[in-house]
């Protein structure tokens, strides 16, 4: 099974980390292979690349100018024509608005693949309902459920991120926290996510200001600014450290390559969601690195965290965060215990080979064969 699935590629972040790993683990599953459309250069064009298969670029677009939006959709006809795909994935509202009819037309399922909770009244959400997908992926069972309100009626599955393990390769820790002026005996508090308010920037650097008093430890905040707001959010962050007195005790790395090196060095993930995340490949990774995690008690991380690796608080609580974090600092036992539990999670849920054999599974009975989709939507 050949897949073909479409994206934007502007960004990076969950979607285009997912994509990366469907193209590079593709010998996990031997019976499908994964090619990508962008229609945006950037770092997943530059990683597909590396991997000997880059992307298929489509002519730049925007849904507002319908100029763009024509050109890229006869690129994306002539594409399916060309080549021999056997299933068309469209990643989020914006690639199943964009593409979605396209896709129809050449006699293809549209699938949709929702990586992030359905903003009630968003306008492409809205849009992305009018094209009335044949079935929607879901990457959490707390998004399916906000899709099948979303979609009523529609064919809706759970697939986890595959995942792939981090190597057992030896991570120079000192090194690592040298090169971030970290003591070597700290312990390193480590967030890493794009730089967006609801991930709950704020919420640690407050639990973080009253622990001030608390010696040995340092917090590393990992992500860099990919558009204009989240450049200034990056700076109000930046003032808000200063602000606190944590500026000796923060480091702010900016957008790295080498995350999962930087979770290997570190001692705890911290990352209080302010707003549900439909799932979260960082807190696998985390687990992983064998890190101990701790979060909001909202969303998809309540699938991959259990009480024996994770802890929860509640949204927007600074106080209970910093109970949390105060309580791990200062027991290297109980970070021990949690660790090795977290290393043992993701088997029980989020397997490379598994997941990418179940997304097989789910795209391959879908439909069983594009005339299936032309016949339905026939007229």
């Amino acid at each position: 099974m050949r897949v073909l699935h479409l994206h934007s590629g502007n960004m990076y972040g969950g979607v285009e980390t997912l994509l990366a790993t469907l193209v590079r683990e593709a010998g996990a599953v031997p019976g499908m292979s994964s090619d990508v459309a962008l229609c945006f250069p950037g770092r997943l064009e530059a990683e597909l690349e590396a991997a000997s298969r880059p992307p298929f670029m489509l002519p730049p677009m925007r849904l507002s100018r319908l100029h763009t939006l024509l050109r890229t959709r006869h690129a994306l006809r002539r594409l399916l024509r060309e080549q021999p795909f056997d299933a068309v994935v469209c990643h989020q509202s914006w690639a199943c608005v964009a593409f979605g009819p396209v896709v129809r037309a050449a006699g293809f399922p549209v699938v949709l693949w929702v990586h992030m909770p359905v903003e009630s009244g968003a306008l492409l959400d809205r849009l992305a309902r009018r094209v009335r997908p044949d079935l929607a992926i879901c990457n959490s069972q707390f998004t399916q459920s906000r899709v099948r309100e979303w979609l009523p009626g529609i064919e809706t599955e759970v697939v986890y991120y595959p995942v792939q393990p981090i190597p057992a390769v030896t991570i120079d820790r000192h090194a690592v926290r040298q090169a971030l002026q970290t003591p070597p005996d700290d312990v390193v508090v480590v967030m890493a996510s794009r730089m967006e308010a609801w991930k709950g920037h704020r919420v640690l650097l407050a639990a973080l200001e009253r622990m001030c008093a608390v010696p040995g430890w340092t917090c590393w905040i990992v992500g860099g600014a990919q558009s204009p707001d989240e450049a200034a959010y990056e700076r109000e962050l930046r003032s808000a450290a200063r602000v606190f007195g944590l500026e000796a005790r923060i480091r702010f790395t900016g957008q790295r390559a080498d995350v999962r090196s930087l979770l290997a060095a570190a001692d705890l993930y911290c990352q209080p969601n302010t707003a549900p995340e439909a799932f979260g490949i960082v807190f696998v990774e985390a687990l992983y690195a064998g890190l101990p995690v701790i979060t909001s008690g909202i969303g998809g991380p309540l699938e991959i965290l259990d009480r024996e690796c994770g802890s929860f608080v509640p949204p927007g609580d600074a106080h209970a965060l910093q109970e949390v974090l105060r309580a791990l600092v200062r027991d290297g036992d109980a970070r021990q215990r949690m660790g090795q539990a977290a290393r043992r999670r993701p088997a029980s849920f989020c397997d490379l080979a598994t997941d990418m054999r179940r997304l097989q599974r789910v795209l391959a009975t879908s439909r069983p064969a594009k005339s299936a989709a032309l016949e339905a939507h026939a007229g």
